[in-house]
């Protein structure tokens, strides 16, 4: 009996103690999107969140999130956010670019050689430098998650050298660095809207598309195409974003632990996207791709070809911006 009392007294303590804890934060529901579905690893990251909030604030924040683009498109809401009619959202740096035209330089082709590389420029003061800018733009950056990076598939043949794109018909994103890049390398590049490129692969309309291992195998355009080059020509990270005006009414302690909650979900994120992509690639093998990688000497090659497409756009996404990435990776790289 003395023991059964000791316990509920115990907890009686743990509660008042954690009741002035718990005080500093007010009941909110935040509204979060994005264009992906909750099978996406973005959606372990956002499970992650909710925990780590319902933990350490007792539940008092909660994340509403919205699936799939079911709130609208990631643009849209991030024009909310800088109006402050929308707490949150997970977007790729493209659609952002023409918000803070900084972000384009994520955009460059054959950017980094691996994740380590994309973790280093991202977690570090290149990050930050980016993270101001969004700031500046009404958008508070709580932490880089990662979209992945973009390989090269199509019905004609391997791509392993900078001879093999010439005269493949490629689409592209609707994004003038991607056409720019697609140029450079000799494809006749061929800018689509995404729902319209199965049926234009199936009808050789196009030769190749071009996406992350996911994609391609959630797309099933392993269906309409034979071969799978591994190009890693560029890397989108997502961001997980914060209205401005709505951030300035958190106390600090809720400001902290969404950061912390976002920052977790990062860990599990971002592992969850490379095993899925890992898992992905062994798929599209088995449903018969032909795969091929890309050698280091190659993708130099590669590299120096779509060196026009830098000269090209450093200065409409400022030499700064460029530099801050370029001087990380020479540290990243031990040079």
């Amino acid at each position: 009996m003395l023991k059964r009392r000791t316990l509920v007294a115990f907890a009686a303590t743990a509660l008042l103690a954690a009741a002035p804890a718990f005080a500093q934060f007010q009941e909110r529901t935040i509204k979060f999107t994005n264009g992906v579905n909750e099978d996406h690893p973005v959606g372990v990251g956002v499970k992650k969140m909710q925990e780590i909030l319902a933990a350490k604030t007792g539940g008092k924040m909660k994340i509403n999130a919205f699936w799939g683009g079911s709130a609208g498109n990631d643009l849209q809401a991030t024009q909310a956010l800088r109006a402050g009619t929308q707490e949150m959202v997970c977007t790729s740096s493209s659609p952002l670019v023409g918000i803070v035209k900084e972000l384009g330089v994520f955009d460059l082709p054959f950017l980094f050689a691996n994740e380590k590389e994309a973790d280093a420029v991202l977690d570090g003061p290149a990050g930050v430098y980016f993270n101001k800018k969004l700031e500046e733009a009404g958008l508070v950056n709580l932490a880089y998650w990662e979209n992945g990076f973009r390989n090269l598939t199509n019905s004609k043949r391997p791509v392993a050298k900078v001879e093999d794109f010439e005269g493949v018909k490629v689409r592209v994103m609707q994004n003038n660095i991607f056409l720019d890049t697609f140029k450079a390398l000799g494809t006749n590049a061929v800018p689509m809207a995404f729902p319209e490129v199965f049926t234009a692969l199936e009808t050789k309309t196009i030769d190749g598309q071009e996406n992350p291992f996911v994609t391609i195998e959630t797309s099933k355009f392993n269906e309409v195409q034979k071969y799978l080059s591994v190009t890693r020509h560029a890397y989108t990270p997502f961001l997980v974003l914060y209205s401005k005006k709505l951030w300035d009414q958190l106390s600090p302690q809720e400001q902290s632990v969404l950061r912390e909650a976002a920052m977790e979900g990062q860990k599990v994120q971002r592992a969850a996207n490379r095993e899925l992509n890992e898992k992905s690639l062994a798929s599209l093998k088995a449903k018969g791709m032909v795969v091929n990688d890309v050698t280091p000497a190659e993708q130099s090659r590669m590299f120096a070809k779509v060196q026009p497409v830098y000269a090209k756009n450093v200065p409409t996404i400022g030499a700064e911006a460029v530099n801050q990435v370029l001087d990380a990776l020479k540290k990243a790289r031990g040079k």
